[in-house]
C-alpha cells in the first residue's frame, strides 16, 4: 500500500502524532518509508480537506489529529479496499 493520505489516516486513528511519530508508525505497521516531501505533502492536502487537524503545541514538533470526516473517508476507503480485496480473491486467485 503506497497512498500516503491513506497511511497518515491509518496512522492517526490511534491518536494525535507529530510527523516523526507519524512517519515512524506507518513504517511499523505499513512496512513504508515515507520520505519528508511525500509525508508533509499528505499532511497538507489532508489539513486542506478536513481530514485532520493541526493541534496548537508550545513544542517545535507540531501534532495532528484525526477529524470526524477524516475518520469516516478513512472508513470508506477501508470498506473499498476490502471491497476489492474480496473480488480480487473471489475471482482473480481462484
Amino acid at each position: 500500500m503506497s497512498d500516503a493520505r491513506l497511511l497518515v489516516l491509518a496512522s492517526l486513528c490511534d491518536g494525535p502524532r507529530h510527523g516523526y511519530s507519524i512517519q515512524s508508525d506507518i513504517e511499523a505497521f505499513a512496512t513504508v518509508r515515507l520520505g519528508p516531501g511525500t509525508l508533509y505533502g499528505a499532511i497538507n492536502s489532508l489539513e486542506r480537506d478536513g481530514l485532520i487537524d493541526a493541534l496548537p503545541t508550545a513544542d517545535r514538533r507540531r501534532p495532528y489529529r484525526l477529524t470526524s470526516p477524516g475518520r469516516d473517508h478513512l472508513c470508506a476507503r477501508l470498506r473499498e479496499l476490502d471491497r476489492i480485496r474480496a473480488r480480487t480473491a473471489a475471482v482473480r486467485l481462484a
